[in-house]
């Protein structure tokens, strides 16, 4: 039985050595070789292919994300068609799969595809698993793009949104300034925090409060008022003297009167569109020129103490010190004289005579060099910027903040008092119609003209 199990054995062995031998032989042969051969060149074709097209698309496929500790922030955009009803759940799934932190998430219908939903979604993952997270997502959405967030300071969009920009500076504050002549003197500051009550109770709609004045403030204005008058005649430009005939005319201006604001806002929107809005003090830069978006011009009710210097303007990075050089300090050439344009001059005994002695420097007015030189808060101005015109001030104005790059471009409703981001086609396509509408009305009165 032995020998018999051993020789059985042997046997087995043998036939399945011939076999492997076999088997050998054929994958050695010509024919085989061939096909494994292809199936080697095929595979490295197909990588070639695959690293060239990654290669190509690197540009436009760039994961964009922003990095923190180990943690990538990813603004991911994708599109699910809603007749693949597992794709949501699956898409879902591969969040889940990373152990994904989902921080904001935004569904919309898409305007590509029908039956579509477009989703945003914020998200927090582990850095190393970016790639695989975006390719795992690709494999059940379309569209899978990635964003950096664009962080913007909120600015009002209506007009009623003013209620919200009423944060004062400080600095100039009699309250907190003891170089302020009024710091000592309890019964100015409680009269200004009185009238400065107005405006913080003031609400978008309403009517501005009258306030009653005292004798010995129309006194302080008398002073200002006739001084400023007299020198008005051979420092001021003509604009402002026509603008200010008109304000004595319609809005009671004169040296015993101290004209309401709610009367010169009624005036002012009649004739220019521009409202005023009471505020209790300085103003800060980004408020103030938020408001001058919407035709709005805040200002204060209360009279400054007889001896206070103005504060000055708001002032925000470039736009505020061209502000500052044009509308506070501007100065102009009209009949071959220079003239006092700005309202922080025409507003200041003192500096108005200053700018016109000849012991401060006068410079061209080029926007590009008055955005970034330096301005006193504190005394007189050392340097001023003077304009061949009023007209050529208003344009070199405009042309420079025309030449700003924003991140986003916005447009000034008049109808609705308000701003609208023109973020998408639809909206400059709507903003294009209200143009050539208007466009066609002036055509036709000029062809009626003709």
């Amino acid at each position: 039985m032995h020998l018999s199990s051993s020789s059985t054995s042997f046997t087995k062995s043998i036939r399945r050595a011939a076999s492997e031998l076999e088997r050998a032989d054929s994958i050695t042969s010509p024919r085989f070789l061939g096909r494994r051969q292809s199936l080697i060149e095929d595979a490295r074709k197909e990588r070639e292919a695959a690293a060239a097209a990654t290669e190509a698309a690197a540009p436009s496929e760039q994961i964009v994300f922003e990095e923190d500790d180990g943690k990538a922030l990813l603004n991911l955009f994708f599109t699910l068609r809603n007749s693949k009803t597992p794709a949501l759940s699956r898409t879902l799934k591969v969040f889940e799969t990373f152990e994904a932190k989902i921080q904001h998430l935004e569904t919309r219908p898409c305007r590509k595809l029908k039956d579509s939903m477009e989703y945003f979604v914020r998200c927090e993952v582990h850095l190393s698993d970016v790639s695989t997270l975006i390719s795992s997502i690709k494999k059940n959405a379309e569209d899978v793009k990635t964003t950096k967030e664009v962080k913007f300071h909120w600015f009002p969009k209506k007009i009623a949104d003013l209620d919200k920009c009423h944060h004062l500076v400080t600095k100039f504050d009699p309250d907190l300034d003891q170089d302020h002549p009024g710091y000592t003197d309890s019964a100015y500051r409680q009269r200004r925090n009185m009238i400065g009550d107005i405006a913080f109770r003031y609400k978008h709609g309403h009517s501005i409060a009258r306030v009653e004045y005292t004798e010995e403030e129309i006194g302080t204005w008398r002073e200002v008022y006739s001084t400023l008058k007299d020198l008005y005649i051979t420092h001021a430009c003509s604009e402002y003297l026509e603008a200010l005939c008109q304000l004595e005319r319609h809005c009671g201006y004169s040296p015993d009167n101290i004209p309401q604001l709610e009367d010169v806002s009624c005036f002012l929107k009649e004739r220019t569109g521009f409202l005023l809005r009471p505020v209790a003090g300085l103003l800060s830069a980004r408020d103030f020129l938020a408001s001058l978006a919407f035709r709005v011009f805040q200002c204060t009710q209360y009279i400054l103490y007889e001896y206070a210097s103005s504060p000055p303007s708001p002032l925000l990075h470039c736009c505020s010190l061209l502000y500052w050089f044009t509308v506070e300090y501007g100065l102009c050439k009209q009949n071959g004289e220079v003239r006092a344009y700005g309202a922080g001059l025409l507003s200041s005994y003192g500096e108005l005579v200053h700018s016109l002695s000849g012991e401060p420097e006068t410079r061209q007015f080029e926007p590009e060099a008055a955005a970034v030189q330096p301005y006193q808060d504190h005394t007189y101005q050392p340097v001023y910027f003077v304009s061949e015109s009023f007209s050529d001030a208003k344009e070199k104005f405009r042309g420079y903040m025309a030449g700003i790059k924003r991140p986003f471009s916005v447009k000034f409703d008049p109808f609705t008092s308000s701003v609208e981001v023109l973020d998408n086609p639809l909206k400059i396509q709507e903003g294009l119609e209200g143009v050539k509408d208007e466009l066609k009305i002036l055509t036709d009165a000029l062809s009626v003209l003709s």
